[in-house]
Protein backbone atom coordinates (compact mmCIF):
# COMPACT_ATOMS: atom_id res chain seq x y z
CA UNK A 1 0.00 0.00 0.00
CA UNK A 2 1.15 3.28 -1.13
CA UNK A 3 1.53 6.15 1.68
CA UNK A 4 -0.92 8.47 1.82
CA UNK A 5 -0.49 11.81 -0.41
CA UNK A 6 0.00 14.82 2.13
CA UNK A 7 -2.17 16.66 -0.71
CA UNK A 8 -5.18 14.38 0.07
CA UNK A 9 -7.90 15.36 1.33
CA UNK A 10 -8.63 14.65 5.17
CA UNK A 11 -11.67 12.94 6.02
CA UNK A 12 -14.27 15.59 7.93
CA UNK A 13 -14.05 15.08 11.93
CA UNK A 14 -16.36 13.50 13.41
CA UNK A 15 -18.82 16.74 14.79
CA UNK A 16 -19.11 17.60 17.86
CA UNK A 17 -21.96 18.19 20.42
CA UNK A 18 -23.36 21.69 19.84
CA UNK A 19 -22.14 24.06 21.82
CA UNK A 20 -24.77 26.30 23.24
CA UNK A 21 -23.81 30.05 22.43
CA UNK A 22 -24.15 32.54 25.41
CA UNK A 23 -24.47 36.08 24.49
CA UNK A 24 -22.54 38.74 25.15
CA UNK A 25 -23.85 41.90 26.24
CA UNK A 26 -22.59 44.77 27.03
CA UNK A 27 -24.37 46.56 30.07
CA UNK A 28 -26.18 48.90 28.76
CA UNK A 29 -27.75 46.36 26.85
CA UNK A 30 -28.42 44.30 29.47
CA UNK A 31 -30.00 47.39 31.61
CA UNK A 32 -32.31 47.88 28.41
CA UNK A 33 -33.39 44.35 28.59
CA UNK A 34 -33.77 44.18 32.80
CA UNK A 35 -36.12 47.32 32.36
CA UNK A 36 -38.24 45.75 29.66
CA UNK A 37 -38.44 42.79 32.06
CA UNK A 38 -39.95 45.07 34.77
CA UNK A 39 -42.38 46.47 32.55
CA UNK A 40 -43.80 42.95 31.82
CA UNK A 41 -43.82 42.45 35.61
CA UNK A 42 -45.94 45.79 36.01
CA UNK A 43 -48.21 44.64 33.33
CA UNK A 44 -48.44 41.25 35.22
CA UNK A 45 -49.09 42.40 38.26
CA UNK A 46 -52.39 44.94 36.81
CA UNK A 47 -53.48 41.52 35.11
CA UNK A 48 -53.25 39.88 38.26
CA UNK A 49 -55.37 41.90 39.89
CA UNK A 50 -57.86 42.19 37.51
CA UNK A 51 -58.72 39.04 36.36
CA UNK A 52 -60.39 35.79 38.40
CA UNK A 53 -63.78 34.52 38.68
CA UNK A 54 -64.87 38.45 38.14
CA UNK A 55 -62.98 40.01 36.09
CA UNK A 56 -62.22 43.66 36.76
CA UNK A 57 -61.76 46.22 33.80
CA UNK A 58 -58.00 48.01 34.26
CA UNK A 59 -59.40 51.57 34.53
CA UNK A 60 -61.05 50.23 37.97
CA UNK A 61 -58.44 48.37 39.08
CA UNK A 62 -56.49 52.22 38.85
CA UNK A 63 -59.05 53.87 40.13
CA UNK A 64 -59.09 51.51 43.14
CA UNK A 65 -55.40 51.33 43.36
CA UNK A 66 -54.71 55.36 43.42
CA UNK A 67 -58.30 56.67 45.50
CA UNK A 68 -59.95 53.51 47.35
CA UNK A 69 -64.00 54.05 47.62
CA UNK A 70 -66.40 52.06 49.38
CA UNK A 71 -67.50 49.77 46.40
CA UNK A 72 -67.96 46.17 46.10
CA UNK A 73 -64.49 46.55 43.26
CA UNK A 74 -63.11 47.91 45.22
CA UNK A 75 -63.08 45.74 48.11
CA UNK A 76 -62.02 42.72 45.98
CA UNK A 77 -59.33 44.56 45.28
CA UNK A 78 -57.89 45.66 48.01
CA UNK A 79 -59.12 42.52 50.61
CA UNK A 80 -58.51 39.85 47.96
CA UNK A 81 -56.44 40.42 45.01
CA UNK A 82 -53.90 43.07 46.12
CA UNK A 83 -52.79 40.64 48.79
CA UNK A 84 -53.05 37.34 46.78
CA UNK A 85 -50.79 38.84 44.06
CA UNK A 86 -48.33 40.73 46.40
CA UNK A 87 -48.02 36.71 47.51
CA UNK A 88 -46.87 35.84 44.14
CA UNK A 89 -44.33 39.05 43.82
CA UNK A 90 -42.57 37.66 47.02
CA UNK A 91 -42.71 33.55 46.97
CA UNK A 92 -41.62 34.10 43.11
CA UNK A 93 -38.60 35.95 44.02
CA UNK A 94 -37.69 33.95 46.86
CA UNK A 95 -37.84 30.50 45.17
CA UNK A 96 -36.07 32.02 41.84
CA UNK A 97 -33.22 33.39 44.02
CA UNK A 98 -33.12 30.22 45.77
CA UNK A 99 -33.13 28.42 42.67
CA UNK A 100 -30.18 30.37 41.27
CA UNK A 101 -28.39 30.24 44.49
CA UNK A 102 -28.17 26.06 44.56
CA UNK A 103 -27.71 25.87 41.07
CA UNK A 104 -24.67 28.76 40.96
CA UNK A 105 -22.84 26.76 44.19
CA UNK A 106 -23.43 22.88 42.93
CA UNK A 107 -22.81 24.17 39.18
CA UNK A 108 -25.68 22.03 38.90
CA UNK A 109 -27.93 22.79 36.49
CA UNK A 110 -30.79 20.77 38.22
CA UNK A 111 -30.73 22.39 40.90
CA UNK A 112 -33.86 23.41 42.40
CA UNK A 113 -35.60 23.67 45.95
CA UNK A 114 -38.09 21.42 45.05
CA UNK A 115 -35.76 19.10 43.59
CA UNK A 116 -33.62 18.78 46.40
CA UNK A 117 -35.97 18.47 48.66
CA UNK A 118 -35.91 21.36 50.34
CA UNK A 119 -39.15 22.08 50.04
CA UNK A 120 -40.19 18.92 51.51
CA UNK A 121 -37.73 19.32 54.00
CA UNK A 122 -40.17 22.59 55.17
CA UNK A 123 -42.98 21.06 54.26
CA UNK A 124 -42.58 18.60 56.94
CA UNK A 125 -40.83 20.89 59.49
CA UNK A 126 -44.38 22.82 58.89
CA UNK A 127 -46.67 19.58 59.60
CA UNK A 128 -44.45 19.03 62.30
CA UNK A 129 -45.18 22.10 64.05
CA UNK A 130 -48.60 22.37 63.16
CA UNK A 131 -49.85 18.33 64.49
CA UNK A 132 -47.68 17.82 67.27
CA UNK A 133 -47.02 21.52 68.55
CA UNK A 134 -50.34 22.66 67.92
CA UNK A 135 -48.85 25.71 66.17
CA UNK A 136 -51.19 27.44 63.56
CA UNK A 137 -49.89 31.30 62.81
CA UNK A 138 -47.25 31.91 60.24
CA UNK A 139 -45.06 34.08 62.77
CA UNK A 140 -44.86 30.48 64.66
CA UNK A 141 -44.56 27.65 62.02
CA UNK A 142 -41.85 29.52 59.90
CA UNK A 143 -39.14 28.73 62.42
CA UNK A 144 -40.33 25.26 61.98
CA UNK A 145 -40.01 25.65 57.87
CA UNK A 146 -36.03 27.12 58.71
CA UNK A 147 -35.13 24.81 60.65
CA UNK A 148 -36.65 21.99 58.24
CA UNK A 149 -35.32 23.55 54.87
CA UNK A 150 -31.49 23.77 56.83
CA UNK A 151 -31.41 20.12 57.57
CA UNK A 152 -32.37 19.17 54.58
CA UNK A 153 -30.05 21.25 52.31
CA UNK A 154 -27.07 20.76 54.51
CA UNK A 155 -28.31 16.92 54.28
CA UNK A 156 -28.64 16.64 49.95
CA UNK A 157 -25.27 18.55 50.20
CA UNK A 158 -23.09 16.21 52.42
CA UNK A 159 -24.77 13.53 50.09
CA UNK A 160 -24.11 14.60 46.79
CA UNK A 161 -20.20 15.90 48.01
CA UNK A 162 -19.80 12.57 49.66
CA UNK A 163 -16.69 11.08 47.97
CA UNK A 164 -13.76 12.19 45.67
CA UNK A 165 -14.52 15.05 42.80
CA UNK A 166 -17.03 16.95 45.82
CA UNK A 167 -20.17 17.75 44.92
CA UNK A 168 -21.73 15.66 41.78
CA UNK A 169 -24.92 16.86 40.30
CA UNK A 170 -26.54 13.62 39.98
CA UNK A 171 -25.63 12.97 43.36
CA UNK A 172 -27.17 16.02 44.34
CA UNK A 173 -30.96 15.07 42.41
CA UNK A 174 -30.71 11.95 43.36
CA UNK A 175 -30.43 12.29 47.18
CA UNK A 176 -32.80 15.52 46.90
CA UNK A 177 -35.12 12.76 45.07
CA UNK A 178 -34.77 10.49 47.63
CA UNK A 179 -34.96 12.75 51.10
CA UNK A 180 -37.88 14.42 49.08
CA UNK A 181 -40.32 11.54 48.49
CA UNK A 182 -39.68 10.58 52.19
CA UNK A 183 -40.39 13.26 53.92
CA UNK A 184 -43.67 13.73 51.96
CA UNK A 185 -44.86 10.80 52.73
CA UNK A 186 -44.47 11.28 56.10
CA UNK A 187 -46.04 14.60 55.97
CA UNK A 188 -49.17 12.80 54.28
CA UNK A 189 -48.95 10.55 57.08
CA UNK A 190 -49.65 13.03 59.69
CA UNK A 191 -52.28 14.68 57.55
CA UNK A 192 -54.26 11.52 57.36
CA UNK A 193 -53.98 10.98 61.04
CA UNK A 194 -54.77 14.48 62.70
CA UNK A 195 -57.01 16.01 59.47
CA UNK A 196 -58.87 18.36 62.37
CA UNK A 197 -55.15 20.08 62.79
CA UNK A 198 -54.37 19.95 59.35
CA UNK A 199 -57.79 21.07 57.60
CA UNK A 200 -57.11 24.60 56.88
CA UNK A 201 -53.81 23.62 55.69
CA UNK A 202 -55.13 20.88 52.71
CA UNK A 203 -54.61 23.94 50.09
CA UNK A 204 -51.21 24.90 51.40
CA UNK A 205 -49.91 21.39 50.86
CA UNK A 206 -50.62 21.81 46.83
CA UNK A 207 -48.55 25.37 47.05
CA UNK A 208 -51.37 28.31 46.62
CA UNK A 209 -51.60 32.04 47.16
CA UNK A 210 -55.15 32.22 47.62
CA UNK A 211 -56.01 33.82 51.17
CA UNK A 212 -52.47 34.72 52.21
CA UNK A 213 -53.62 38.43 53.70
CA UNK A 214 -50.85 40.65 54.61
CA UNK A 215 -50.61 39.46 58.39
CA UNK A 216 -49.39 35.91 57.06
CA UNK A 217 -46.72 37.65 54.76
CA UNK A 218 -45.51 40.60 56.70
CA UNK A 219 -43.54 38.48 59.63
CA UNK A 220 -41.60 36.73 56.77
CA UNK A 221 -40.89 39.52 54.98
CA UNK A 222 -37.61 40.37 56.75
CA UNK A 223 -36.26 37.21 56.63
CA UNK A 224 -36.82 37.16 52.59
CA UNK A 225 -34.89 40.43 52.79
CA UNK A 226 -31.89 38.92 54.19
CA UNK A 227 -31.38 36.13 52.38
CA UNK A 228 -31.64 38.59 49.21
CA UNK A 229 -29.04 40.79 50.74
CA UNK A 230 -26.38 37.55 51.30
CA UNK A 231 -27.45 36.61 47.95
CA UNK A 232 -26.20 40.06 46.62
CA UNK A 233 -23.42 39.73 48.89
CA UNK A 234 -21.87 36.60 47.39
CA UNK A 235 -22.94 36.68 43.63
CA UNK A 236 -19.26 37.60 42.97
CA UNK A 237 -17.70 35.14 45.10
CA UNK A 238 -20.34 32.72 42.90
CA UNK A 239 -18.59 33.86 40.07
CA UNK A 240 -15.17 32.69 41.42
CA UNK A 241 -16.82 29.19 42.33
CA UNK A 242 -17.84 28.46 38.45
CA UNK A 243 -14.00 28.01 37.86
CA UNK A 244 -13.76 25.46 40.43
CA UNK A 245 -13.20 25.90 44.39
CA UNK A 246 -9.06 25.41 44.08
CA UNK A 247 -8.86 28.39 41.41
CA UNK A 248 -11.46 30.42 43.40
CA UNK A 249 -9.57 30.02 46.27
CA UNK A 250 -6.18 30.97 44.49
CA UNK A 251 -8.11 34.40 42.93
CA UNK A 252 -8.68 34.86 46.89
CA UNK A 253 -12.38 33.94 46.98
CA UNK A 254 -13.48 32.36 50.71
CA UNK A 255 -14.85 29.62 49.83
CA UNK A 256 -16.33 27.50 53.06
CA UNK A 257 -17.70 31.32 53.73
CA UNK A 258 -19.37 31.90 50.50
CA UNK A 259 -21.14 28.21 51.02
CA UNK A 260 -22.27 29.13 54.16
CA UNK A 261 -23.45 32.06 53.43
CA UNK A 262 -25.42 30.71 50.38
CA UNK A 263 -26.93 27.64 52.53
CA UNK A 264 -28.31 30.27 55.13
CA UNK A 265 -30.24 32.62 51.93
CA UNK A 266 -31.28 29.40 50.42
CA UNK A 267 -32.77 29.03 53.63
CA UNK A 268 -34.20 31.81 54.53
CA UNK A 269 -35.67 32.06 51.00
CA UNK A 270 -37.26 28.63 50.59
CA UNK A 271 -38.45 28.25 53.92
CA UNK A 272 -39.79 31.68 54.10
CA UNK A 273 -41.52 30.71 50.58
CA UNK A 274 -42.92 27.67 51.61
CA UNK A 275 -44.06 29.00 55.23
CA UNK A 276 -46.48 31.73 52.94
CA UNK A 277 -47.70 29.71 49.56
CA UNK A 278 -46.36 25.56 50.55
CA UNK A 279 -44.61 23.97 48.68
CA UNK A 280 -44.13 25.04 45.12
CA UNK A 281 -41.90 23.27 42.93
CA UNK A 282 -39.66 24.06 39.62
CA UNK A 283 -39.75 27.96 39.53
CA UNK A 284 -36.14 27.81 40.85
CA UNK A 285 -35.36 25.42 38.33
CA UNK A 286 -36.51 26.93 34.84
CA UNK A 287 -36.10 30.70 35.59
CA UNK A 288 -32.27 30.80 36.27
CA UNK A 289 -31.44 29.26 33.06
CA UNK A 290 -33.50 31.71 31.57
CA UNK A 291 -31.87 34.34 33.05
CA UNK A 292 -28.21 32.53 31.97
CA UNK A 293 -29.51 32.64 28.32
CA UNK A 294 -30.03 36.25 28.20
CA UNK A 295 -27.45 37.60 30.18
CA UNK A 296 -24.73 35.16 30.63
CA UNK A 297 -23.22 33.07 33.18
CA UNK A 298 -21.94 36.43 35.59
CA UNK A 299 -24.42 35.51 38.53
CA UNK A 300 -24.97 39.68 39.45
CA UNK A 301 -27.04 39.94 36.26
CA UNK A 302 -28.62 36.29 36.65
CA UNK A 303 -29.66 37.20 40.16
CA UNK A 304 -30.85 40.56 38.74
CA UNK A 305 -33.21 39.33 35.81
CA UNK A 306 -34.34 36.14 38.31
CA UNK A 307 -35.90 38.83 41.07
CA UNK A 308 -37.71 40.36 38.24
CA UNK A 309 -38.64 36.95 35.83
CA UNK A 310 -39.42 34.40 38.74
CA UNK A 311 -42.38 36.41 40.12
CA UNK A 312 -43.73 37.10 36.52
CA UNK A 313 -43.64 33.14 35.84
CA UNK A 314 -45.27 32.54 39.69
CA UNK A 315 -47.89 35.24 38.64
CA UNK A 316 -48.53 33.89 35.15
CA UNK A 317 -49.31 30.50 36.35
CA UNK A 318 -51.44 31.72 39.40
CA UNK A 319 -53.65 34.12 36.62
CA UNK A 320 -53.88 30.33 33.89
CA UNK A 321 -54.93 28.51 37.60
CA UNK A 322 -57.53 30.71 37.73
CA UNK A 323 -59.20 31.05 33.77
CA UNK A 324 -58.70 26.93 33.28
CA UNK A 325 -61.32 25.63 35.04
CA UNK A 326 -63.24 29.03 35.80
CA UNK A 327 -64.91 29.86 38.18
CA UNK A 328 -62.90 27.09 39.85
CA UNK A 329 -58.91 27.04 40.50
CA UNK A 330 -56.47 25.23 40.39
CA UNK A 331 -53.32 26.58 42.59
CA UNK A 332 -50.51 27.31 41.59
CA UNK A 333 -48.16 24.74 42.61
CA UNK A 334 -50.01 22.45 40.37
CA UNK A 335 -49.48 24.78 37.33
CA UNK A 336 -46.05 25.15 37.62
CA UNK A 337 -45.88 21.37 37.93
CA UNK A 338 -47.17 21.20 34.65
CA UNK A 339 -44.78 23.16 33.35
CA UNK A 340 -41.79 22.69 34.70
CA UNK A 341 -42.16 19.01 34.45
CA UNK A 342 -41.42 19.16 30.33
CA UNK A 343 -38.74 21.26 31.07
CA UNK A 344 -36.68 19.50 33.54
CA UNK A 345 -36.79 16.50 30.96
CA UNK A 346 -35.33 18.64 28.23
CA UNK A 347 -32.70 20.13 30.73
CA UNK A 348 -32.18 16.24 31.34
CA UNK A 349 -32.42 15.29 28.06
CA UNK A 350 -29.28 18.15 26.87
CA UNK A 351 -26.00 17.64 27.22
CA UNK A 352 -25.04 20.91 28.19
CA UNK A 353 -27.80 22.46 30.23
CA UNK A 354 -27.39 26.28 29.90
CA UNK A 355 -23.44 25.49 29.92
CA UNK A 356 -23.38 25.02 34.07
Amino acid sequence: MTAASPLAPVAPATPSAPRIARPRRSTLTRGSLLLVALGALGAVVMISISVGSRSIPLETVWEALVSPADRDEHYVIWDLRLPRTLVGLVVGIALGVAGALIQALTRNPLADPGILGVNAGASFAVALGVGVFGISSVSGYIWFAFAGSLVVTVAVYAIGSAGRGGADPLRLVLGGVAIGAVLGGLTSAMTLLNPEAFDKMRGWGAGTVVRRSFDVVLPVVPFLVIGLVIALIVARSLNAIALGDDLAAALGTRVIRTRILVVIAVTLLAGGATAIAGPIGFVGLMIPHVARWIVGPDQRWILAFTVVLAPILLLVADIAGRLVMRPAEIPVGIVTAFVGAPVLIALIRRRRASGL
